[in-house]
């Protein structure tokens, strides 16, 4: 199981297929090609068939592929796909609400992530974190709260959502996961709001953000990088951790082991290789 680095997992369509090498070419750290949502009904079958054309011509291609739900007509069909192709190094699968239909999803041998977007998902979150061939966790916040009933984009459903945050950080941890990823930001054109929700999730322990525009790749990739002071103030206190003293002292403060651990993980967001 891969534990790698992902601030940014940029959603693209396979209906439109001409956007899959845009989309790698952004910058983002995973690209999801995505036959759920963002296809309509009567595409299905025909973003499928996109999407292996483009891993066949491009056999150097690596892409995450959200398939539609386990109870869709389209499951079955998309998790064979998913299983032909190694260019698929991962599904995500929404709408999860138990450990039985990740064990269908990882028998095609790749990671899953799996996406919690009801109140029966939450509730089986336990059972799912530790299911087999899980790597990651995330949430559709849109989703989850119509099944929730929250007045969306209020402060009080922000509330309630942040407890959901809480649930899939606490099993994450729990099942020894990759950090897990915030659910999608959908004001495009907010940037500033995007960089306010991506620090937020960062602050939360979460790895990064679910992407649903190009233009939002670089705005988290910032947002997520410590500023020039903290990134200074962490080579300070790894520079005094080479002196081999269990617990000393930076800047007139004590260091012990967690917060040498928290420095590590500045270095770590900012790609400083310590």
């Amino acid at each position: 199981m891969s534990l790698r680095t992902v601030r940014t997992a940029l959603f693209v369509p396979a209906s439109r297929p001409e956007r899959i090498p845009k989309a790698l070419a952004v910058g983002a750290d995973a690209v999801i090609v995505d036959l759920e949502d963002a296809v309509e009904e009567s595409l299905k079958e025909q973003a499928r068939e996109n999407l292996s054309a483009f891993l066949s011509s491009q056999p150097d291609a690596r892409v995450l592929v959200r398939i539609n739900a386990p109870n869709h007509c389209a499951h079955a069909a998309d998790l064979a796909l998913c299983a032909r192709h190694d260019g698929v190094i991962g599904v995500l699968l929404p709408k999860v609400e138990s450990a039985d239909q990740v064990a269908r999803v990882q028998a095609c041998n790749k990671p899953v992530w799996p996406i919690i977007e009801s109140a029966a998902g939450l509730y089986a979150l336990p059972e799912i974190a530790r299911a087999h061939g899980v790597e990651r966790l995330s949430f559709g916040g849109l989703d989850l709260g119509l099944d929730l009933g929250l007045d969306s984009a209020t402060a009080a459903a922000g509330r309630i959502l942040d407890q959901a945050r809480y649930a899939i950080l606490l099993h994450s941890r729990l099942a020894q996961l990759a950090p897990p990823l915030d659910t999608v930001f959908p004001a495009i054109n907010d940037q500033a709001g995007l960089a306010r929700v991506a620090r937020d999730a960062s602050d939360m322990g979460f790895g990064g953000v679910l992407c649903i525009h190009p233009t939002q790749v670089a705005v988290v990739h910032q947002a997520l990088m410590p500023d020039a002071d903290a990134l200074a103030w962490a080579q300070r206190v790894m520079s005094g951790a080479e002196q081999g003293a269990g617990v000393f002292v930076v800047d007139g403060q004590m260091v012990d082991a967690p917060v040498l651990g928290h420095a590590r993980r500045l270095l770590e967001r900012a790609g400083i290789k310590i």
